[in-house]
């Protein structure tokens, strides 16, 4: 065995690379100054399974305020190098990119890789002894057939920018790759959407199904998800009868989907795809051909088989055709991974050794064909599948299920709408106890006002006041989604969980704050919403250059016109009053 450390620098940046049964080569094919890209290739001269094999530097640990991963939630803290678990990013987890901010919210390091269909490690983790930051990125960490050659893009981007910035613009590089091009996105996929899942689970009743989608078709809503429970009667929470996909629940599922589209909504169903329940008729026929048959839910396909891959895109266009659908859930894509029980011995009749490779074939095969039958069709993916790789076949992107937590749904949707590019970003389904306050209620709806939209209660229990927020609330969100979807999109203070958010687009600027956090303004805007997500009147705004008059309406969160009139806002600090999670609109008197 080859084993041996180069050391390598180039243009101040010092790279260390552990070289096991082959060869390396770094080069610089990007110089910006403080953006460069460089080209990272391996050759195996064995021919055997690579050993992992890292590429290692340095960066003083100076200003540096927290680490952001794409899915860190609210733990975006300095990591210590005895801290053993690194960042893991391949097709369905993640994505491969690091960002260490600043005290100012600046970008320190933002790192990148172009490996985002196979596993990488990535770290940037403090050590002690010398007060640095030690990058890492380390590939074939799961070493489980041969690669000859191995070729992947690092990007490093040290520019003082916002963090956000960074990771927007590293988005963009993404998808310069042919191989990581993302799908087109309908309009359809940038509506508010009514999910059935918290509310129904499995217990699906049609009766009931057609009213709520009239309530919610009347509250704003263009399309439904029809969740777990339309393919069988079983409502244990399990996945025992996953892999017909026969809809059991609902006999005429053509006729139940026209119905919903004649008042004006979409309709998309729900498939987890790698689940072959044992009580299934495709597991008798796939045995064999599974990933794992351990799985806590439900044996795992094995897509590296093209009878799976062909058996489960077949699924996917028939029932789009035969039931005229509009829409596709597309859930727990990152179960197809490695377990302990999988094969990798050779065996003729798989067609790739890759487990990513092979999932990355069977959706590029779904969208293609799924897309013959629906040119606008939308397909949903939620976290931690929402990488730079399932662009290319999602165009609906969903933070992952936080029930109840609105803090959670809020962090989760900036943290996907910093890497999604022109991809719809999605809120997990909004519930609440309609015991809650209106004003309480309204927190779960207005933390998700970044993103699009997702609702699951049951509207026809609603009070008549939730029903009024959300109508309010669902008509501003329309009114002004060119500006919330495709604005200049600015988080503030990852750390302390996004307390405050802007996006401004044609000199109108949307502020939300969600904590008793000052709302600072570089600059002012002929237009300017102030959307005041927190159970407390008191906003404080601070303008940092210029001054002006604005007509000023305040509206509570039902949408309620409470006062019309003229403000002031002064160069300095502005306090105002809005109503709790209610709204201010502000337009120049100029």
């Amino acid at each position: 065995m080859i084993v041996s450390t180069t050391e390598k620098e180039i243009d101040s940046l010092i790279f260390n690379i552990n070289e096991k049964n082959g060869s390396t080569n770094l080069e610089l094919i990007t110089d910006e100054g403080a953006l460069q890209i460089f080209r990272f290739e391996y050759q195996n001269h064995g021919g055997s399974f690579p050993e992992p094999l890292t590429l290692q530097w340095r960066i003083p640990a100076t200003k540096v305020k927290g680490m952001w991963k794409p899915t860190a939630d609210f733990s975006k803290r300095i990591e210590a190098d005895w801290e053993l678990e690194n960042h893991e990013s391949r097709i369905s987890i993640d994505a491969p990119v690091i960002s260490l901010f600043g005290n100012n919210d600046e970008n320190v390091l933002c790192f990148a890789c172009s490996n985002a269909i196979n596993r990488v490690e990535m770290a940037a983790k403090y050590r002690e002894e010398d007060n640095h930051f030690y990058c890492q990125i380390i590939f074939f960490t799961e070493s489980k057939y041969p690669v000859k050659d191995f070729s992947a893009d690092i990007r490093i981007d040290q520019r003082k920018i916002h963090f956000s910035q960074a990771l927007k613009e590293t988005s963009k590089w993404w998808e310069g790759y042919e191989n990581l091009k993302p799908t087109s996105v309908p309009a359809i996929a940038k509506k508010p959407l009514y999910s059935t899942w918290y509310q129904f689970h499995q217990n699906l009743n049609e009766d009931l199904l057609f009213k709520e989608c009239q309530i919610a078709k009347d509250l704003g809503f263009e399309s439904i998800i029809i969740d777990d429970g339309w393919q069988t009667k079983d409502t244990n929470r399990g996945y025992d009868y996953t892999g017909d996909w026969l809809p059991e629940r609902f006999l005429n599922m053509a006729e139940l989907v026209q119905e919903i589209q004649n008042i004006g909504m979409k309709v998309g169903i729900w498939y987890s795809v790698p689940f072959c329940g044992k009580k299934s008729k495709a597991y008798q026929k796939f045995k064999g051909k599974f990933l794992t048959e351990n799985h806590r839910w439900a044996p795992v396909f094995d897509p590296r088989y093209p009878e799976v891959r062909n058996y489960l895109v077949g699924i996917y266009v028939s029932a789009v055709k035969d039931w005229n659908l509009d829409g596709l859930k597309l859930d727990f894509i990152d179960d197809f991974r490695s377990y302990q029980e999988t094969p990798f011995g050779s065996d003729s009749n798989r067609d790739f050794s890759s487990i990513d490779e092979a999932v990355d074939a069977l959706l590029s095969q779904v969208i293609v064909e799924v897309k013959k039958v629906n040119p606008e069709i939308f397909i949903e993916f939620r976290q931690k599948y929402t990488g730079p790789a399932m662009r290319k076949y999602g165009n609906m992107l969903r933070a992952f299920d936080c029930p109840g937590d609105y803090t959670m749904n809020r962090v989760r949707i900036a943290d996907i709408k910093m890497l999604c590019g022109d991809t719809a970003v999605h809120s997990d389904m909004v519930t609440w106890h309609f015991d809650e306050a209106v004003q309480d209620a309204a927190l779960h709806y207005l933390n998700t006002i970044f993103g699009v939209p997702q609702i699951s209660v049951m509207l026809n229990e609603a009070p008549e006041s939730h029903l009024n927020m959300i109508r309010f609330y669902t008509k501003y969100w329309n009114e002004n989604s060119d500006i919330l979807l495709t604005g200049k999109f600015l988080p503030t203070s990852p750390l302390a969980n996004y307390p405050v958010q802007k996006v401004e687009k044609n000199n109108k600027i949307i502020l939300g704050i969600f904590e008793n956090q000052f709302l600072e303004l570089t600059e002012l805007h002929e237009k300017m919403d102030v959307v005041n997500a927190k159970p407390s009147e008191d906003v404080v705004i601070v303008v940092k250059n210029g001054k002006g008059e604005y007509n000023c309406s305040l509206y509570n969160c039902e949408g309620i016109l409470v006062q019309k009139q003229k403000i002031y806002l002064e160069e300095g600090m502005n306090t105002f009053k809005i109503p709790k999670c209610g709204l201010a609109q502000m337009k120049s008197t100029e």
